[in-house]
């Protein structure tokens, strides 16, 4: 049986987590660029643990937060997160394939949701190293859906006006740009990740808006380590009470 244990995310919440389900300083980040306001419905696609959901429900005042995941593993860590947090009322795992639009309007309507977020696959198939254990494959590789089919499923159920987020590697990023645009999401806000100042952008973090005009942000570069090494006072910020700062 595979070894499960929690992983804080403050002095009080917790996410259930394996070896095969876990998360990174990319979730958290993704986490916090794409924050709900008060009173928003948001989900989160291929959702894994949870981790962007759980803090979506835990540091902000969502109405209604929908965690879509393919792998009932995955699923199953999500649930029992979502139980000791008590959040039963506020957040709801769905146990699903993203593409399946069929299904998820059981829980939420066609242009109905105010914000979704995915944390993709960063390989598409075919490229790199692919894992033999079928979880990892799946968070890692394009083998279970493309960018084309997330981008697809958020146009379908945000409203007019609503918001998708995800982070990538930089190489990908004209690919992303173009296949939002394609489903009719406009690419509004980018951000690109640094490990230090010398160092080339590991990550971008990237927002459209369905049915906005052309018309592209690109704010400060997010840099991971002070200037005296440590991290930054940023990172600090994001991560807030989560492990004091230590990532």
């Amino acid at each position: 049986m595979e070894e499960l244990s929690w992983e804080p995310l403050s002095p009080q919440a917790a996410v259930r987590v394996s070896r095969v389900h876990r998360f990174n300083t990319d979730t958290i980040l993704l986490a916090d660029f794409s924050m709900p306001k008060k009173g928003e419905r948001c989900a989160e696609l291929g959702a894994g643990c949870g981790v962007i959901s759980l803090l979506w429900a835990l540091r902000s005042e969502p109405a209604r937060v929908f965690a879509v995941e393919l792998q009932e593993d995955a699923a199953a860590l999500c649930r029992e997160s979502v139980e000791h947090n008590g959040l039963s009322g506020v957040m709801e795992v769905i146990r699903a394939d993203l593409r399946d639009s069929a299904l998820l309007r059981g829980f939420f309507e066609p242009g109905s949701l105010d914000r979704m977020a995915c944390n993709p696959p960063y390989q598409t198939a075919g490229t790199g190293v692919e894992s033999r254990e079928a979880g990892e494959r799946i968070a890692r590789h394009e083998v279970a859906c493309t960018f084309a089919d997330i981008a697809a499923s958020a146009r379908f159920f945000l409203r007019w006006g609503g918001k998708f987020c995800c982070c990538q590697r930089p190489e990908r990023l004209p690919a992303v740009m173009a296949e939002l645009s394609r489903a009719g999401l406009e690419p509004k806000r980018l951000r690109l990740v640094q490990q230090r100042p010398q160092k080339a952008p590991f990550l971008f973090l990237l927002e459209a808006v369905r049915g906005a005009k052309p018309g592209l942000r690109v704010e400060p570069v997010l840099f991971v380590e002070g200037d005296a090494g440590g991290w930054s006072q940023e990172i600090l910020g994001i991560y807030g009470t989560y492990k004091e700062g230590r990532i």
